[in-house]
């Protein structure tokens, strides 16, 4: 549920509780798609996977499935995916790194555990979102984008790191493509760390993965998508050591339609792509076409509007 800001709350704008999934060994939590917000910036999809340790010999098996008009982007706490798409990308994520696949016009992808981890069970734990894609290129070139950790800017403060994923935070600049203005940051804190939460952009949110965290004193519950007022100025702080994720950018001037793995700002455009993906007219997976995820008759994704 959404729990609107006490009179005094000067930083809040809406507390968004997650949709919770046992996908059987993980849970995944979901803040965003939500009745309440369908957007924050062009964040329409923010998921936590895990954290999670799944049996000896198991592991996560995501059959290629489509998708148009967004970008999904990946990043990892603990584990790792293969990743496979229908350019031909073949590409293990690791803790750190970002995967950033642009759909545009179609895509078709699979995410797998990779073999050699398998035998004693792999970790899961990290973010995936789904970012959409402005009006002027719903429909590009479909692309993808791996970025090594190590590439990325990484900002010290007084017991806490912050991590730049996308975009330009605390005057670091990330090499990851954005497509929209957009900001994603990782934060870690340290027991008695602290940082600015950076101001600079129209639509903002934090989310605290795992740990304690407050917000200018404010106690931060885990899995919760916090909805902060334009133009906020506040400090995070931790006492015991956690884990905060800071999402956002411009918001968007017309709204988004999305059924199952499908985004658009018109209703046509995905009725188009249930078709085709019915019609098996989407590119195949190289390396990984024996199977796919059919189309729902009744997406367990939210679907709006």
């Amino acid at each position: 549920m959404s729990t609107p800001p006490n009179d005094g709350d000067a930083l809040i704008l809406q507390t968004l509780a997650p949709a919770t999934h046992d996908l059987g060994g993980f849970k995944v939590y979901r803040t965003l798609p939500h009745k309440e917000r369908t957007m924050v910036g062009p964040f329409l999809f923010f998921d936590q996977m895990g954290p999670a340790h799944l049996p000896p010999g198991d592991g996560v098996d995501v059959r290629p499935h489509p998708h148009i008009g967004l970008s999904t982007v990946t990043y990892l706490f603990d584990g790792a995916f293969q990743h496979r798409d229908s350019l031909g990308s073949d590409v293990r994520i690791t803790p750190g790194a970002v995967n950033l696949m642009t759909a545009g016009s179609g895509i078709v992808h699979s995410e797998r555990s990779p073999q050699d981890v398998r035998a004693d069970g792999p970790a899961l734990a990290g973010i995936q979102t789904w970012l959409a894609l402005p009006d002027h290129l719903e429909e590009h070139d479909p692309a993808f984008e791996h970025v090594a950790a190590d590439a990325l800017p990484e900002i010290a403060y007084a017991g806490a790191r912050a991590r730049v994923i996308m975009g330009t935070l605390w005057g670091e600049r990330a090499p990851t493509t954005t497509w929209a203005d957009t900001i994603y940051a990782d934060i870690t804190l340290d027991a008695g760390g602290s940082v600015p939460v950076d101001h600079s952009t129209d639509e903002r949110a934090i989310y605290l993965a795992h740990g304690q965290a407050t917000l200018d004193g404010m106690t931060l519950e885990p899995q919760r998508l916090y909805v902060l007022r334009p133009g906020t100025k506040a400090t995070l702080r931790s006492e015991t050591g956690g884990r905060v994720m800071l999402a956002g950018g411009a918001a968007f001037s017309t709204p988004r339609h999305v059924w199952w793995n499908f985004v658009s700002s018109s209703r046509d455009r995905i009725r188009e792509a249930r078709r085709a993906w019915k019609a098996g007219e989407f590119a195949d997976v190289p390396g990984d076409d024996k199977e796919r995820i059919p189309l729902p008759e009744v997406p367990k994704t939210v679907s709006y509007p």
